[in-house]
């Protein structure tokens, strides 16, 4: 097929891929409930105790068997990755891009069959779900550009100016060793896909901790790395509770850089944890968003409609970057909520493997219970709901944790949901007087991961001024706050949304996972061609005012 999937062309797909999606669900329902192990140093690994993986879209489903690792599994995949890591790091980089692109093709090619058990354990539709496998092939052919581009970061540098000498001075970015990768739940695939495919093609050996909602998805990422061809130890997959198996990698003596996407107090505990070392280490946070849209008063009101609910309730509002806050000006404000309302009416709810639903379940019963929670106290506060507020019971809606896409007015701009990621589909409007006030209120949290913003091109350099925030968009109805996409938007976030301050699937991220080394090689040049060089000084010196006289 021609068509090219990302986030913002997703709306619109060809036919053929319905038909190839439909086939992948049909095939993987007749082969759930295997079982599943780690994978260590080359080799599968099995532990004392398991868990049931069961899908959120009906419970019922056993979609795998995995392993319920513990510390010493965490060691185990430690040391097998420093024993790994000379001779990978010491592999031509060309090499490591090679290998790296091959298991990118990889998952292009078992697309359907990832993108189907995304589907079911994730709950995602099947759009969202193949573009986060399309996204994960794309942010690891981007790091191998980057390494192609940057001919492997092996750069010179000026010549030391000290007569009698040849000096010569090189800048080689190198791999910093064993990288630990903790992936979240969300975007199962690009989340670990992307910072271990940037670790790997830097020459790092990686051990990937995937959340345990989302084991089972991790483990096909894993076999797309191992049939690439990696060598023994370079990959090392691990599953199990993150409070013993995730905290012994997190302390571990031997990890020398992380990167973790999640909570942000989460987050915020791992820096700390990380911290307790015999020196820095490079850690690499993504801690979650509070996003704002903005809405002016000369915005083309449809595509502001069209673009925030696509942000306030894809993937059932369990994006970092989901649009949780609307701020819009008075003149537009009752316009716009009857756009939002019908809109939202119009969405499906169900199993997110059909064709035509656009919410899923949320992930976990956790999750499901927040919502309930959230909503009560929402109402408590007198904020009313334009839409939903409500969890989805009856037939098949009690097999799984269904929410009804919710958007909120009259909460108070004092009241703590206005500042607290609920990662829930659940999003607050609030009416402004003017942009000023708008952006004030949309700069007043911890977290900047992204801002989306509707009204004239005037207006809009002005909100990309101002805004506190990593990935901003104007005028999007592809979607107000979500779409980042590999090569178009560099995905990453300011404050307390990010810590590196580079972008995923830009320019600048591959560097995070290499550190700078100058080699400096002196060359005492050989007593005649000093004499030679100075001969030829001297005489260029005395031709000079010649040179000049001539000129006059």
């Amino acid at each position: 097929m021609a068509f090219k999937l990302t986030y913002a062309t997703m709306f619109n797909p060809p036919e053929e891929l319905h038909k190839r999606f439909d086939k992948a669900v049909a095939k993987l329902r007749q082969n759930l409930g295997q079982e599943y192990a780690m994978f260590i140093d080359g080799q599968d690994v099995y532990a004392d105790e398991k868990w049931q993986d069961r899908s959120p879209v009906d419970t019922d489903l056993v979609l795998a068997v995995m392993q319920k690792g513990n510390a010493s599994h965490a060691e185990r995949a430690v040391e097998a990755a420093r024993r790994a890591f000379p001779a990978w790091s010491r592999t031509p980089w060309k090499k490591r891009v090679q290998l790296v692109r091959k298991a990118a093709a990889l998952i292009e090619k078992r697309i359907y069959d990832l993108g189907a058990a995304m589907s079911l354990e994730v709950g995602k539709n099947r759009m969202e779900s193949l573009g986060d496998v399309q996204e994960t092939a794309d942010l690891m052919n981007y790091a191998a550009r980057m390494m192609e581009e940057n001919n492997g970061f092996i750069k010179p540098m000026d010549k030391d100016p000290i007569p009698g000498f040849d000096i010569t001075n090189i800048s080689v970015l190198k791999p910093y060793g064993v990288w630990l990768v903790i992936s979240p739940f969300n975007f199962p695939f690009a989340l670990t896909g992307g910072p271990a495919g940037a670790a790997l093609v830097a020459g790092n050996t990686v051990v990937i901790k995937p959340a345990t909602d989302t084991a089972w998805i991790v483990r096909l990422y894993v076999e797309c790395l191992r049939d690439a061809g990696f060598p023994d130890g370079v990959v090392n997959f691990v599953t199990g509770p993150g409070s013993t198996l995730g905290q012994a990698l997190v302390d571990h003596r031997d990890i020398d850089g992380v990167t973790f996407t999640g909570s942000y107090d989460i987050g915020m505990k791992l820096f700390r944890d990380f911290a307790q070392r015999s020196y820095v280490r490079p850690v690499i946070l993504e801690l979650g968003g509070k996003n704002p849209a903005i809405v002016s008063r000369r915005a083309n009101l449809d595509d502001a409609a069209l673009g925030i609910v696509r942000s306030a309730f894809g993937l059932q509002g369990q994006k970092c970057s989901a649009a949780s806050r609307v701020l819009v000006e008075e003149p537009v404000y009752d316009e716009l909520l009857g756009k939002l309302k019908e809109l939202t009416e119009k969405l499906t709810i169900g199993d997110p493997t059909e064709r035509g639903v656009f919410l899923g379940p949320v992930i976990n019963q956790s999750a499901y219970n927040d919502f309930k929670n959230y909503c009560e106290e929402i109402s408590q506060a007198g904020g009313q709901f334009l839409t939903g507020g409500r969890v989805k019971t009856g037939d098949f809606f009690d097999k799984g944790y269904y929410c009804e896409p919710t958007f909120v007015t009259d909460l108070p701009f004092d009241h703590r949901l206005w500042q607290h990621e609920m990662f829930l589909p659940i999003s607050t409007i609030g009416k402004v007087s003017s942009l000023e006030e708008a952006m004030e209120i949309a700069n007043s949290v911890n977290y900047g991961l992204t801002a989306g913003f509707y009204g004239s091109e005037k207006e809009a350099r002005w909100f990309f001024d101002h805004i506190q925030a990593g990935v901003t968009y104007a005028n999007r109805s592809q979607g107000a706050t979500t779409g980042a996409w590999p090569g178009y938007q560099p995905f990453g976030g300011w404050k307390g949304s990010g810590a590196s301050g580079k972008n995923a699937g830009g320019y600048y991220y591959v560097q995070l996972y290499m550190h700078e080394q100058i080699q400096t090689l002196v060359r005492r040049q050989p007593a005649k061609a000093t004499a030679k060089k100075k001969a030829a000084s001297k005489k260029t010196t005395a031709k000079k005012p010649a040179a000049r006289k001539a000129r006059s």
